[in-house]
């Protein structure tokens, strides 16, 4: 998967936890999941485990910790699949 599929793949995760549908749709690699989409802790817990579905990948509590946006977030989900292809 390239870095627009996830993008995109993520994008459609994260629709229903935000209200900042304008901040979504220019999502960038510079976007805070807090900051700038409003989405809250406990939704991000939930946005983590559908990643892990859709991508099919484990995420360890190291890796969710640092996913607070969506550049940190696509490194991680792309390391993790190159961790299970590998």
């Amino acid at each position: 998967m390239n870095k627009n599929d996830i993008l995109a793949g993520l994008k459609e995760i994260i629709t229903p936890y935000t209200e900042e549908k304008t901040a979504l749709e220019h999502i960038t690699e510079d976007t805070d999941f807090i900051t700038d989409l409003k989405i809250n802790s406990a939704n991000l817990v939930d946005i983590v485990l559908d990643i892990e579905e859709k991508f099919d990948i484990a995420i360890d509590n190291d890796s969710m910790a640092k996913m607070l946006n969506v550049k940190a977030t696509l490194e991680i989900i792309a390391q993790k699949q190159a961790e299970n292809a590998g």
